[in-house]
């Protein structure tokens, strides 16, 4: 089964960027459809931000024109570009299958905005 390795978080100001990667153990290929998950304490783990293998992307309505997602089949990597973060952003960050699957979910890496 694959596993996926999530890297990039860390402690960042309000209106300030972060670069999430994902970087899976095998190909990535043969999985249709990719995206970044998040869970902030108390709430439940949500979709932000998917891809197709054909690059077609579809986003939460709270990141849309702040968040890109990218892929490249060819690494098994799958990119989370974040701009002008807000707090309410604060998470920890997974990448999964979509509809996500219950073994594949790694460690995830923390994003936490704050002044």
């Amino acid at each position: 089964q694959v596993h996926f390795v999530e890297s990039g978080g860390g402690l960042v100001q309000p209106g300030g960027s972060l670069r999430l990667s994902c970087t899976a153990s095998e190909t990535i290929f043969d999985i249709w459809r990719m995206g970044w998950y998040r869970q902030a304490p108390g709430k439940q783990r949500e979709a932000v931000a998917t891809i197709t293998r054909g690059g077609s992307t579809n986003y939460a309505g709270s990141v849309k024109g702040r968040f890109t997602i990218s892929r490249d089949n060819a690494k098994n990597t799958v990119n989370l570009q974040m701009n002008n973060l807000k707090p309410e952003d604060t998470a920890v960050y997974y990448c999964n299958d979509v509809p996500y699957r219950d073994d594949y979910w790694g460690q995830g890496t923390q994003v936490t905005v704050s002044s």
